[in-house]
């Protein structure tokens, strides 16, 4: 019986607009996706995960097999294609994602909600590392938009470079300011303030 996919993924939605582009096979999607920068975008550190992907959009009907290559001194490889369903969800999915926000359920937020278990010089060291990786991440993204606008390729093809980097600019503007807090001593606690908050809040009375 074949099975629609329960969700989109952003996976599922770089495949689908590689065969939608035109009949693809595995392997090449995956080097597409890397040599796009697609990889900033999508997980496929693991190869596997692209086969999985193109196997549920097979068995979901959105894409189909058109035809199998042989050529000499390589490995048979499958071309897909999309298909009119594939092309239909595809849409639908695309106008989705790009207008209603869903809820995404990241790391860096849930160690935010728990930093107090640290030492507040804990956190200044974690946040002031943190924020060299991402000024790492910066540039690096503002590198490769460089490179492939100076090629000709125009500005719509590298919206997702555009928008990592404007949040990367908020996030690492955001924990400047707080490392300011921390480093000046404006934002602290200790274990002590620790339990007597927790205690204002059990008894209903919070400071």
């Amino acid at each position: 019986m074949k099975t629609r996919p329960r969700q989109r993924s952003p996976l599922a939605m770089v495949i689908l607009a590689f065969v939608l582009e035109a009949p693809s096979h595995a392997y090449r999607m995956h080097e597409l996706i890397k040599q796009r920068g697609k990889d900033k975008v999508v997980n496929v550190a693991q190869r596997n995960s692209v086969y999985q992907t193109i196997a549920q959009l097979e068995s979901a009907e959105l894409i189909r097999v058109r035809e199998t290559k042989q050529d000499e001194g390589r490995p048979e490889r499958v071309v897909y294609e999309i298909t009119p369903l594939g092309k239909k969800t595809f849409y639908a999915w695309l106008e989705a994602m790009l207008g209603e926000p869903r809820p995404e359920f990241n790391e860096f937020p849930a160690a935010l909600a728990t930093v107090m278990a640290l030492s507040p010089d804990a956190v200044l060291t974690q946040l002031q590392r943190r924020r060299e990786v991402l000024k790492h991440q910066l540039a690096e993204y503002a590198s490769h938009t460089k490179e492939w606008l100076g090629k000709g390729l125009p500005r719509i093809c590298m919206l997702d470079d555009e928008y990592k980097q404007t949040m990367l600019k908020a996030e690492i503007k955001w924990l400047s300011g707080l490392i300011e807090e921390l480093e000046s001593g404006e934002v602290t606690w200790s274990e002590k303030w620790l339990r007597q908050l927790a205690a204002q809040f059990e008894t209903g009375h919070p400071v």
